[in-house]
């Protein structure tokens, strides 16, 4: 068993990686550490656990752990790791975009790899320090990494994606709360949303020259969940693509290539990725579902501390989907 801390344990990827971490057959949880909730019992945050654990909040950390979760508000992780030293033999998960950058990738000689198990499986293995990809940036990089890799991905790619309020955090803002949100739907920082920056990256190890990505996220009336169409010519025949994508991801534990069309509800409460493709004149349609919180956070932190200590990587993530 493998002792596992948690920063910033109150907002939605925190409770997640709770509820992941109480049923992991290799893990338990050392310490839940918060700032503004320490000595109050994890249930107040999450009212669900009730009766699953007796975990409370505290204001001190383990630095002997064996994997920390950093589920901080992007830019704090880096002040946190300034100001808290962990033992030379502690594994750092970070679910920010602190470090997701090659740019960003080293802190006081912390070198964090980039945690998309499909594409980094290897050095994912060996790696001390994971930067966790952003929900956004799963989505459409397993929708798009075959083509990148078959060096077809040299037109212009159009991307629209609609997520869940939860991927705007547990603190209200004037689009989060239910009033506006219920019953609407609307898109936001249209073609400068921030994880574009690691999708290219992530792209470009494959494909040096790839076409120029206009992706145009949206906010939806639902919960949790990110449904992506991404849309790009393409010279071969849908069988041809079929191929390409089922190799890419003949070794991917959690990504699966369907010839049946996909709904986001076949992926909510799970680490699962979803891919169906379409094909219309020269047009290529790739369909990718995922659940934000899981495949797109907490869950494919997980993956990542089982690819890092050599578990089964399926290990506390066969989860159900809620499809009714």
């Amino acid at each position: 068993m493998i002792k596992a801390g948690i920063i910033g344990g109150s907002g939605y990827t925190g409770g997640e990686l709770i509820r992941i971490l109480l049923n992991h057959p290799n893990a338990t949880i050392d310490f839940v550490f918060s700032t503004t909730r320490a000595g109050k019992k994890i249930t107040t945050a999450h009212p669900d656990l009730l009766g699953v654990t007796d975990l409370v909040f505290t204001g001190e950390i383990n630095k002997d752990v064996d994997v920390v979760f950093l589920c901080l508000g992007h830019g704090n992780s880096t002040s946190f790791l300034k100001e808290n030293e962990f033992s030379k033999d502690t594994k750092i998960i970070d679910l920010s975009n602190d470090f997701r950058l090659e740019a960003d990738a080293v802190l006081d000689g912390k070198a964090f790899v980039y945690g998309l198990p499909e594409l980094k499986k290897e050095e994912i293995k060996k790696a001390k320090y994971i930067a966790n990809p952003g929900c956004f940036a799963t989505a459409i990089q397993l929708a798009l990494l075959p083509l990148a890799k078959a060096q077809k991905l040299d037109r212009p790619i159009h991307v629209n994606a609609v997520t869940g309020s939860t991927g705007a955090g547990v603190s209200l803002s004037a689009t989060s709360h239910f009033s506006w949100r219920n019953n609407n739907v609307s898109w936001y920082k249209p073609f400068t949303h921030q994880h574009l920056g690691e999708i290219n990256e992530s792209l470009h190890s494959l494909q040096e020259n790839t076409g120029e990505i206009f992706f145009l996220p949206n906010r939806g009336n639902f919960t949790r969940g990110i449904l992506a169409t991404a849309y790009t010519e393409f010279e071969g025949s849908l069988e041809e693509a079929y191929e390409l994508y089922k190799d890419f991801y003949k070794d991917a534990t959690f990504t699966q290539v369907t010839e049946e069309d996909i709904n986001l509800k076949q992926v909510v409460n799970t680490n699962q990725c979803h891919i169906h493709l379409h094909k219309h004149n020269n047009t290529l349609l790739i369909t990718s579902a995922i659940d934000n919180l899981l495949k797109g956070a907490s869950g494919q932190a997980v993956q990542n501390m089982n690819l890092a200590f050599g578990f089964k990587e399926t290990e506390g993530l066969q989860l159900k989907a809620g499809v009714f």
